[in-house]
C-alpha cells in the first residue's frame, strides 16, 4: 500500500517550492493564490529569504504546508491509500487527502501559527532533542521533576522529545544525562509546543477548526494524537483540536502503518527528516521522496 508522509517544522529552507512556482502553472497559480489569502507574499520569503526570516512560526509553518500540498498537487500518480503528517504536517496530509480544501488548510495552517507564536510570549517555554534512552525512562524523569515537562515527540526509538517550562525542560535535560542518555540538548524554536504550554494556542485554534468543514476523506489518516487509522470527519476534527497539546505520536503512527500494510512511504515536502526516521523505525521500511 502506497503511504504519503507530510513534514512538519524544522524542514524549511530558502528557495524551496521555487521549482513548482518556475515549472507548473498549477502551481504558480496556487502559490498566488496563498498569497492572496495570507495577505502578504510569502512566496519571496520561501524564495529569496534569509534563515531567520524563514524561522519566524507564523511564515514556517504556512511556507512548509504549501510546499508540502503543493507538490502533491502536481504529482501526477498521486493516489494515497494512507497518510500521515508530523504535528504541523497532519494538516497538509487532511488537504491531500480531501478532508480539508487547499483554501481552508492554508488559513487554518496560519491561524494556528499565529496562535501558538502568541501563546509562546505568554510564559518562557522551549523543547530539547534526548538521544538514547529507553522512551519510558524519558517518561519517568519528566514525571519527577518540578515543573511542565512532557514527552512531546516520539519520532524514533532512542529520540524522543520534550518540551514544557524552560526552567523545567533544562533541570529534565541534566536528569536525561544522570539516567544514561547520550545527548540531552535544547532545541531552536519559538516554544514548548505539544505541550500543556500551548492551551491559549488550542483553546483559539479549536474555535477556528469547529468553524471550518471536514470532508469525508479519500483514504484514512494516521493521526498523531491517536497513532491509528481515522476516516470519520468528526473524529478527525477532534484529535486536530487535541494536537497542539498533546504529544506527537510519530515512532507508533509508522509502526501502525507498517502493521496495516504500507509498503512504501513517500515524503512530500520539504527535506528528508521523516524518511529517515521512518528508516530508524524500521530497517525494512522503502522510502521515496516526492
Amino acid at each position: 500500500m502506497k503511504a504519503y508522509v507530510f513534514p512538519g517544522q524544522g524542514a524549511q529552507f530558502t528557495g524551496m517550492g521555487k521549482d513548482l512556482y518556475e515549472n507548473s502553472p498549477l502551481a504558480k497559480s496556487l502559490f498566488e493564490k496563498a498569497n492572496e489569502i495570507l495577505g502578504f507574499r510569502i512566496t519571496d520569503i520561501m524564495f529569496e529569504g534569509t534563515a531567520e526570516e524563514l524561522k519566524e512560526t507564523k511564515v514556517t509553518q504556512p511556507a512548509i504546508f504549501l510546499n508540502s500540498v503543493i507538490l502533491a498537487k502536481t504529482l501526477e500518480d498521486f493516489k494515497p491509500e494512507m497518510v500521515a503528517g508530523h504535528s504541523l504536517g497532519e494538516f497538509s496530509a487532511l488537504v491531500a487527502n480531501g478532508v480539508l480544501s487547499f483554501e481552508d488548510g492554508l488559513r487554518l495552517v496560519s491561524q494556528r501559527a499565529l496562535a501558538m507564536q502568541k501563546a509562546c510570549e505568554i510564559t518562557p517555554s522551549t523543547m530539547a532533542a534526548v538521544l538514547g534512552l529507553a522512551d519510558t525512562i524519558v517518561e519517568e524523569v519528566c514525571a519527577s521533576i518540578d515543573g511542565i515537562v512532557v514527552a512531546a515527540n516520539y519520532n524514533c526509538p532512542g529520540q524522543l522529545v520534550i518540551s514544557g517550562e524552560t526552567s523545567a525542560v533544562e533541570k529534565a535535560c541534566e536528569a536525561m544525562k544522570e539516567a544514561g542518555a547520550k545527548r540531552a540538548l535544547l532545541l531552536p524554536v519559538g516554544g514548548g509546543f505539544h505541550s500543556p504550554m500551548m492551551e491559549p494556542a488550542r483553546e483559539k485554534l479549536a474555535a477556528a477548526i469547529e468553524a471550518t468543514t471536514f470532508s469525508t476523506p479519500i483514504c484514512p489518516v494516521y493521526q498523531n494524537v491517536t497513532a491509528t487509522a481515522v476516516s470519520d470527519a468528526t473524529e478527525i476534527k477532534k484529535n486536530l483540536i487535541i494536537q497542539l497539546t498533546a504529544p506527537v505520536k510519530w515512532t507508533q503512527s509508522v509502526q501502525q502503518m507498517i502493521a496495516d500494510g504500507a509498503t512504501l512511504f513517500t515524503e512530500v515536502g520539504p527535506g528528508k527528516v521523516l524518511a529517515g526516521l521512518i528508516g530508524k523505525i524500521d530497517k525494512e521500511a522503502v522510502t521515496a521522496n516526492a
